[in-house]
Parts: structure tokens; C-alpha cells; sequence
């Protein structure tokens, strides 16, 4: 599954989820056309943010979600604490594999998770955690928090 493939199946999965492109990274809003401060879905094209995924490789991108707290245990067991200025990846996980779910290199702290150049089969598998990664951004904007 190609960058483009990818992001035509995450507009129609969320077609109501605000998208914002920056750089190499589309961001998705629970909200739509309201603003708010944390996406739940990201998809990052380059290195600006980090290195460790090496997504400076032809073709190579990743996909990151926001899981909460006990889909993040129950897959990688208690998060890391937050990583150090210039400190990147999770000991492990290989933050440069190939259609591996994994703890986010840098925001693994925050229940972040990520996957390089998922599979059709694997973004079958991951789309309940992106659809409760949008569900709970949705409650949050409603609530106000």
C-alpha cells in the first residue's frame, strides 16, 4: 500500500475528521472545521521531527495513532517515560521496520503507537484502533476537554 492508497482509505474512513497537511505531515481533527490541539491519527512523509524511522527512504512513511491507555498497555506493557531532548525510539522496537505496529519513537510516553508502510492486511487490523482513536477525540470535543 502506497502513501496515496493509504490516505484515500483514511479520508473515507474520516470523511468528517478535519485534515490538515503541514510538510510531510497530514494531521486529522476529530472536530472538522473546529481547531483543536492534538490530532488522533497522523501520516509523516520525512525526518523533520526525527530520524529514527528513517523515513528519508524512498517511498517510506508512517502512520501514527493515539491509543489510550490500556490499548497501549495491552499491547507494549507500561509506556516509557518521556524520552530526552535528542532521544528517539523505544528499546525493542525497531523504529525503521517495515509494517510492524510499534511504540511511537518519540511519543510512545503520550500512548502513541505507529506503523511504517502498512500492509493492507495490517491497516485491516488497525483500523478498530484508529476508529477508537477517533471516537475518543470525538467525545473530547463534545466534552469541551
Amino acid at each position: 500500500m502506497n502513501e496515496e492508497e493509504l490516505l484515500s482509505t483514511l479520508f473515507a474512513l474520516f470523511p468528517h475528521a478535519g485534515k490538515v497537511t503541514s510538510g510531510g505531515t497530514t494531521f486529522w481533527f476529530a472536530a472538522g472545521d473546529r481547531r483543536q490541539m492534538m490530532p488522533f491519527l497522523t501520516l509523516v512523509t520525512d525526518d523533520e521531527h526525527d530520524a529514527a524511522s528513517n523515513l528519508r527512504r524512498p517511498g517510506v512513511y508512517r502512520l501514527n495513532v493515539g491509543l489510550s491507555a490500556d490499548e497501549y498497555r495491552g499491547r507494549f506493557g507500561p509506556p516509557p517515560h518521556a524520552l530526552g531532548d535528542g532521544q528517539t525510539a523505544v528499546p525493542g522496537h525497531d523504529p525503521a521496520a517495515l509494517d510492524v505496529l510499534m511504540p511511537h519513537p518519540v511519543y510512545a510516553a503520550l500512548h502513541w503507537a505507529c506503523v511504517l508502510n502498512p500492509s493492507p492486511a495490517t491497516l485491516a487490523r488497525l483500523t478498530p484502533l484508529l476508529q477508537a482513536a477517533y471516537d475518543r477525540a470525538r467525545r473530547r470535543v463534545r466534552s469541551g476537554t
